[in-house]
């Protein structure tokens, strides 16, 4: 009888979960890999003078090549992302990487003090916590001085935040956009309790953008040197943000001002959004967004290809990994063919139910050659990748349900010699910090733990 009423439980849930949803599916990568056409010819790439001819294109990528041993993740998987994106590659970017909340909040600042003409900030969490009223004050203060504040929070995952922190920044000036209100009858076009703004991203004056992963909380402020010590303290976040500086800015604009009108926001006052672009370093980024309701979720296909084609090194972070059988199996093959596939995920987790989930594909995983360790000393939020030495990911998507179907979400794909060298650093420093989940001792565990997996696994799609 327990049984009976759990299956039902769980039938009228999924019932529920999938109006909300709609049941999407994610695309078939294989298809798009074997459609894509042939790279020679049809790689494009920006730069702050416009688009560069095929020939200077492919100058470009060859340069790259030279720098790097062989790889199929630099050419080919370009091709395939640029088959179903009209986000460009751009070139001429500074990509500066903050490898931790304080680094990250310590450049957010120094940004936003700089500001002349606007700010723009989009994030899923705005907390009114000792590191949110920073914000709020700084921000203030430079509407007050004629620069323009525009914020989008997401109103779920903002909903501890009392309504007076946001009335506060809109009697000051600062106009405020709640993302998708929990409130059905709210006006917006669209509406789904499960549609989320997951992006987090920071422009200023059209000129500078921070985005990844970190949300304007206090939790990203702590240090995790006390817990190493075994000292009592909160819990530490780690994650990652990048600073971008280059014509790859305009791409992130472009995609808070798209949110910004979907949602209604009232007209944003007239402002020099896109002023004309500069070079400032030498690393190729791409922007890539993705929203609910497209036909190709974008960062899943760059996720997938990016590994299909690897044939040195993956190494990933990732904060709720769960993944479908398409990255299942890309990284399972990867390893297979001699890849070295490292991924490092958290040990300490804000989620159970995420964390059994997790835990779940294992398994396979080990047994297939990929390496797993869990991050000890940190809440591992960071979602991330360097791939050949080449190729980085940095940003606000998680390798689940949610993340990949459900959320507005922003990467940044980064392809440079020398910022893949900063990102191994980190991943070096993460996989210090993390233990190694050996098969040997995997196998060897309790039955009650694997039901539990298997169980939570049944709800992967709204974890």
């Amino acid at each position: 009888m327990k049984i009976i009423r759990l299956l039902t439980a769980f039938s009228l849930s999924t019932f529920i979960l999938c109006i909300c949803s709609g049941c999407a599916s994610l695309p078939n990568v294989s298809d798009m890999i074997l459609d894509a056409p042939a790279a020679r010819g049809h790689l494009q790439i920006i730069s702050s003078k416009g688009v560069l001819s095929p020939r200077k294109s492919m100058a470009v990528m060859e340069e790259l090549k030279q720098s790097v041993d062989p790889t199929d993740v630099l050419e080919r998987h370009t091709t395939v992302v640029e088959s179903v994106t009209e986000s460009p590659l751009t070139k001429g970017n500074r990509v500066d990487l903050l490898a931790d909340g304080q680094a990250a909040y310590a450049a957010m600042f120094k940004a936003i003090k700089g500001a002349r003409d606007h700010i723009n900030l989009e994030s899923y969490i705005f907390e009114d916590d000792e590191t949110g009223r920073k914000f709020a004050d700084l921000l203030l203060k430079k509407q007050s001085e004629g620069v323009q504040v525009n914020i989008i929070y997401d109103s779920l995952g903002s909903m501890k935040t009392p309504a007076a922190f946001f009335q506060r920044l809109e009697d000051g000036g600062i106009k405020v956009v709640g993302f998708n209100p929990l409130n059905p009858l709210s006006g917006r076009e669209t509406w789904g309790l499960t549609h989320r703004d997951h992006r987090k991203i920071l422009i200023i004056d059209g000129r500078v953008a921070i985005m990844g992963g970190i949300n304007i909380s206090k939790v990203y402020s702590s240090s995790p040197l006390k817990r190493k010590r075994n000292v009592a303290a909160p819990v530490h976040w780690r994650d990652t943000d990048i600073q971008i500086k280059g014509p790859a800015v305009a791409e992130l604009q472009k995609l808070f001002l798209d949110t910004w009108m979907k949602q209604k926001g009232e007209k944003p006052t007239q402002r020099n959004y896109f002023p004309a672009p500069a070079e400032a370093g030498d690393t190729l980024v791409r922007v890539v967004g993705s929203t609910p309701g497209e036909t190709n979720r974008i960062p899943f296909i760059v996720y997938v290809s990016a590994i299909t084609f690897a044939e040195h090194t993956i190494h990933m972070t990732n904060s709720y990994f769960i993944p479908d059988d398409q990255i299942v199996k890309a990284l399972s093959d990867a390893a297979g063919r001699g890849v070295d596939v490292k991924i490092i995920l958290p040990g300490i987790t804000d989620s159970k139910l995420a964390f059994h989930a997790q835990r779940y594909h294992y398994s396979g995983l080990l047994k297939s050659g990929v390496k797993i360790y869990e991050h000890g000393t940190s809440l591992l939020h960071a979602k991330t990748a360097v791939i050949d030495r080449v190729w980085s990911t940095v940003g606000s998507t998680n390798m689940d349900y949610l993340s990949l179907l459900s959320n507005d979400e922003v990467n940044a794909v980064m392809l440079g010699r020398d910022f893949a060298g900063e990102m191994e650093a980190m991943f070096a420093g993460d996989l210090a910090n993390s233990r190694q989940v050996l098969w040997e001792e995997w196998e060897k565990r309790p039955y009650l733990p694997r039901i539990r997996e298997w169980f939570v696994n049944l709800f992967v799609r709204w974890l």
